[in-house]
């Protein structure tokens, strides 16, 4: 993850940012390669913005899971209503794999095998992270991943307790805008803070620094 000193992390301002260039060589020391994103970051970066629309009255989802595609790393992406539209992922080297929640159709499902693009649905009315972390374990061989996408996001995560690890690249500059996003957000007000150890520091000559922390 990415952000400014004061720890936000909208992708616009922390483009503009010193150090930037530094982002994707610190993703890729993680060695992270499956990398997991919500709908809005897919929505903005990864589709075409248009939505699924499904026959009236359609079908709920059940739990279960499609492997339409076999491959050693995935471009995760949770939907939980099933709404974000996809290319075929014939050939892809890192296909897309879609997480969502039985309320999700099953048409969106029919929808996504058509593209052959894996599904697992997970969760009644939310997305049940632990359960969708199993599957993604042990039916498509995922031991790890990195989480890109946003606060909600990483804050789900956390609150679950499926973070081993935190890396922050912090790049040379302020925010400071109100109602901006940061790296962790969404938890109950009642959690408490989540102790870390620090693993390594890593600072570059233009003023950017990257840090790593292991989860206690």
């Amino acid at each position: 993850m990415m952000m400014a000193v004061d720890g936000r992390i909208d992708c616009d301002m922390t483009a503009q940012l010193t150090g930037v260039d530094h982002y994707y060589a610190t993703l890729k020391a993680i060695d992270a390669p499956t990398r997991i994103s919500g709908r809005v970051t897919a929505q903005t970066e990864l589709t075409t913005g248009e939505t699924f629309r499904g026959p009236a009255g359609a079908q709920s989802s059940k739990p279960g899971f499609a492997k339409n595609q076999t491959a050693a790393s995935y471009n995760v992406v949770l939907d939980t209503r099933g709404t974000l539209l996809w290319p075929n992922d014939a050939g892809q080297s890192q296909p897309h794999l879609i997480i969502t929640s039985e309320q999700a159709s099953q048409a969106y499902l029919d929808y996504l095998t058509k593209q052959q693009i894996s599904w697992i649905v997970a969760g009644k009315t939310q997305i049940d992270l632990a359960q969708a972390m199993n599957v993604l374990g042990d039916e498509f061989h995922v031991e790890r991943l990195a989480i890109v996408g946003g606060g909600k996001l990483d804050g789900g995560f956390l609150d679950a307790g499926l973070i081993d690890e935190i890396s922050l690249l912090i790049g040379v500059g302020v925010d400071g805008r109100v109602n901006q996003p940061t790296v962790f957000d969404g938890r109950p007000a009642d959690r408490k803070p989540l102790p870390l150890k620090l693993k390594a520091v890593q600072s570059f000559d233009d003023g950017a620094v990257w840090l790593r922390y292991l989860a206690q």
